[in-house]
């Protein structure tokens, strides 16, 4: 099973091959904002990819759409709704996205709705 490492969580799961990283995050207890329920209307779900970005499925042109929303946007971008696990990826989700990190780190916004 592909594994997702969520670096400034701290925390590393298994995912389904296939799966989604937002689905992956929401299946192992991680809260990744997800405004639009993942149906790529939305960029609250935006992650950035460390290693691993060829494991993940193709970004499409509505997907690149969509992440010129995103604060904090990259060239390693991308909404965790569209890209699909083919192997083991690193990543971060942004300050202004969800998450399960430690109160005590002020670069955190926990549950903070996003713009």
């Amino acid at each position: 099973m592909p594994k997702v490492h969520f670096k400034n969580l701290d925390k590393t799961v298994e995912a389904l091959e296939g799966q989604s990283i937002l689905d992956a995050a929401l299946d192992n207890d991680i809260l990744l904002t997800h405004d639009c329920g993942g149906n790529c209307t939305c960029s609250t779900c935006h992650v950035v990819i460390l290693e691993g970005m060829e494991h993940l499925s193709p970004k499409d042109e509505s997907e690149q759409d969509q992440l010129e929303m995103a604060e904090g946007l990259t060239p390693t971008s991308r909404l965790s709704c569209q890209a699909r696990i083919f192997g083991d990826v690193a990543l971060v989700i942004p300050s202004n996205g969800s998450s399960q990190a430690p109160a005590s780190n002020p670069a955190f916004k926990i549950g903070a709705p996003t713009g």
